[in-house]
């Protein structure tokens, strides 16, 4: 039996109304799940701010903090390298854009903000004796060393005095913790809300970090030790 027009409208609106309701639940549910993240982020945020550091290294004054003192953002990553510091200063020394050593993170996440970062897997004997006063371009950043205590301290401070980033190398017993500290003031609102985003992409970039001067320190002092054993197998034969 062909539909009246009475019957077509009649079903067009028994089809629509489920549509609009799907929608609507559709709003409900992206609400809720924003609702739920912005409740849950402050839980979130201090593993974000502080992977690899323990407490106390979260939580201590490191070198490098007076250069910022009040600070609005603060962050304290940390990794453990089963190498002599000796062997993970020359990875720090050299950081920065080509031709230095780059950020042994990824390289092309980097490039894409046109910083110019190709990670080296070598000591660059030009870039091993950092000082006071040195200069590196981060894209918008210029960033001037601040302090420099040889495998122990190296702090950057930006130009417009807003950012410090202070790597601190503390060893024991043949092995080194590196600990990569961000102070951040944060002078406007927009600032403010601009870091939220940030801080999770800046700990999946420094994370990459710190496994990659890791990964370099602990392969630079393997080589040193089987060079040192040969050149005591040597001595050893050396007929007198």
């Amino acid at each position: 039996m062909p539909l009246t027009v009475t019957s077509r409208r009649r079903l067009r609106a028994a089809t629509a109304q489920p549509r609009r309701g799907e929608k609507h639940r559709g709003r409900t549910v992206a609400l809720a799940s924003v609702g739920m993240i912005a409740a849950l982020y402050p839980l979130l945020r201090r593993p974000i701010l502080t992977w690899g550091a323990t407490s106390q290294e979260a939580t201590s004054r490191l070198p490098g903090d007076e250069l910022l003192e009040d600070a609005d953002g603060v962050s304290t990553r940390a990794i453990t390298i089963n190498a002599p510091a000796a062997s993970v200063w020359p990875w720090l020394a050299q950081m920065g854009p080509s031709p230095r050593g780059g950020a042994y993170t990824y390289d092309w996440m980097e490039n894409l903000l046109g910083l110019d970062m190709h990670s080296a897997e070598s000591v660059l004997p030009e870039y091993q004796h950092p000082d006071v006063g040195d200069t590196i371009g981060l894209g918008s950043n210029r960033m001037r060393l601040e302090r420099v205590e040889p495998e122990h301290v190296l702090a950057w401070r930006s130009e417009d005095g807003n950012w410090i980033w202070t790597f601190v190398l503390e060893e024991h017993d043949g092995t080194t913790r590196l600990i990569s500290r961000n102070r951040f003031r944060l002078p406007t609102l927009a600032a403010r809300i601009g870091m939220l985003p940030m801080e999770p992409g800046s700990l999946l970039m420094e994370r990459k970090m710190l496994g990659g001067i890791k990964e370099r320190a602990e392969r630079l002092a393997s080589a040193a030790a089987e060079r040192s054993s040969r050149e005591a197998d040597s001595v050893q034969t050396r007929p007198p």
